[in-house]
């Protein structure tokens, strides 16, 4: 027996509407260079409304895939809706990846046409005659000088909203299981791979976004996504943000630490998004700043360390609050909060527990898995492999190099991440699994290593990675940035760690240098670092 109730489509007509109808007075900000736009939810959706149509007219099939290499902006959000909600899929790109990883994932999605922030257009236009597929290259003016070409590819976004012809129809999405959007992961180990989401998948996860226990976000909130919109949907909150009616805060191109900070003061942003490198390089300036809206500030990307955390809570009184995911899993999979299991903790005790994963959000499941295949306890000890599997969760790669051997035979994601879980459910990252160390037969984990070396008051950021050893099999190096006009030393920052780790952690080589490489995405660069120290030839002992 089947229930009773009516059959309509999880997809993303339903999310434009619902901010059209209900939310219209709400503001969207868009920074550009030198300067701010501010729309209303209204105007935006007007505006998405003629782009839906200028798709048409600029001979988008069906199903096309729509590239974008665009800042956090209104341009943006407009296309968030319009491409997918006219039953194209929108194919958000990180501009920062290498120029052979822009060519491959643009030709291996087949984009039909692009959409190019001016500012970015320099680092993309050069590559423009190896896109294969790509017929029309849609320039969006934010304010930069930045020089367009002369040529008979190139559409003025504006002008392409100005022309459009019956920007009044309704759109409509039958089958939720239809194609939204495709974004690659970074490819820091291989091919980029596809994930193509769902109309379904993505309203779902918008949907648990704003569940109390997840993040909580509302209409009273301004919500600020620093975490890009070209990577993971900017973790699904302008969606959320959409349905909710939230206000919006996009930083567009103003990036620096104090370009932020005074957007999210002057803005009275209540919830923000970002990793670690950028909550990092704004903490120096946040105590010029009145911040009292202020409720929760969310890190992803990579473990919290405790003295990062710590620096939030004393100078805006709020600590991050870290959560876990992958381009894989839309990407929130877990959220990190104080349960009733931990109401006996102390304050300090209450903010480490923040700076972990925490548990997993409604719909979507864990499980870590041993080196025998068998589930291994919840323990808060026993690591293992973390898998995940819900709806929100990639089922298989899309494109041209899709591989299968990221899943398991029960339909599992393998998510390549050392973990433990509690008997409460909270997740700790151990480790990526091509990070650990082993010495000696015993594995060292270098995202614990690198929080110790972070708890040095001298230390801004440290990096671990193992190199061969002929008599451990590996050892721990370690890469540190120093805070500015501080001069710790290898001694110190040993000595700081025999306290915090086993004699056996303890690195053989410091390395000081003026800066650590960052992936695409701002994770601590593991290939760059291991590439350099081949490259240079390092030896035991010695430091820069």
């Amino acid at each position: 027996m089947l229930g009773l109730m009516q059959d309509r489509p999880l997809s993303l007509p339903h999310v434009f509407r619902r901010a059209e109808r209900c939310f219209g007075h709400k503001t969207v900000v868009s920074g550009r260079v030198g300067g701010e736009t501010t729309m209303t939810w209204a105007e935006v959706c007007a505006r998405t409304r003629r782009l839906a149509a200028a798709l048409d007219e600029l001979g988008v099939p069906a199903e096309a895939r729509v590239g974008t290499f665009a800042w956090n902006s209104h341009r943006h959000l407009e296309l968030y809706l319009a491409v997918p909600c006219t039953g194209r899929v929108l194919h958000t790109i990180n501009h920062r990846l290498f120029g052979e990883q822009i060519t491959y994932v643009v030709n291996d999605a087949a984009d039909d046409v692009l959409f190019v922030d001016r500012s970015i257009l320099p680092a993309i236009w050069p590559l423009v005659d190896t896109f294969t597929t790509v017929r029309a290259v849609v320039v969006m003016d934010d304010g930069s000088d930045a020089e367009i070409p002369e040529d008979a590819r190139v559409v003025d976004y504006e002008d392409l909203l100005g022309r459009a012809a019956n920007p009044g129809h309704e759109f409509a999405v039958a089958d939720e299981n239809t194609a939204a959007a495709l974004c690659y992961t970074s490819g820091t180990t291989g091919a980029p791979k596809g994930v193509l989401y769902s109309h379904r998948s993505i309203v779902l996860h918008a949907c648990l976004l704003l569940m109390v226990d997840t993040f909580g976000i509302n209409e009273r909130d301004v919500v600020m996504p620093i975490v890009p919109m070209f990577h993971v949907n900017a973790w699904g909150l302008p969606y959320s943000a959409m349905l909710c009616g939230a206000g919006l805060v996009l930083p567009g191109p103003a990036m620096t630490p104090p370009e932020l900070a005074g957007m999210l003061a002057r803005h009275q942003v209540t919830f923000g998004a970002a990793v670690a490198t950028v909550w990092r390089g704004l903490l120096p300036v946040l105590g010029r700043h009145d911040l009292p809206a202020v409720r929760q500030i969310v890190c992803g990307g990579g473990a919290v360390d405790e003295a990062l955390t710590r620096g939030y809570q004393d100078t805006i009184g709020v600590p991050l609050t870290n959560a876990w995911g992958m381009t894989e899993t839309s990407p929130v999979v877990t959220a990190s909060r104080v349960g009733t299991a931990h109401d006996r903790c102390t304050p300090e005790q209450r903010r480490a527990l923040l700076g972990t994963p925490g548990p997993a959000v409604p719909l979507t499941e864990v499980r870590i898995v041993g080196d025998d295949g068998r589930e291994v306890s919840w323990d808060g000890r026993t690591s293992g492999e973390l898998q995940v599997s819900g709806p929100t969760i990639v089922a298989r790669y899309f494109g041209s190099r899709a591989v299968a051997d990221g899943f398991t035979d029960d339909g599992w994601l393998r998510t390549g991440d050392v973990a433990t879980v509690d008997r409460h459910g909270y997740l700790r990252i151990v480790d990526r699994t091509k990070d650990l160390v082993k010495s000696g037969g015993e594995w060292i984990s270098s995202v614990e290593l690198e929080n110790a070396i972070m708890d040095h008051p001298d230390v801004s950021e440290a990096a671990v990675f193992g190199v061969a050893d002929e008599k451990w099999g590996e050892r721990p190096v370690a890469c540190v940035v120093a805070r500015p006009g501080a001069t710790p030393t290898v001694e110190t920052v040993r000595d700081h760690l025999r306290a915090r780790v086993a004699s056996w952690w303890l690195p053989d080589q410091v390395f000081f240098l003026d800066e650590i490489p960052k992936t695409a995405t701002g994770k601590f660069s593991k290939q760059g670092l291991r590439s350099w120290y081949v490259a240079d030839n390092r030896g035991p002992g010695k430091s820069i």
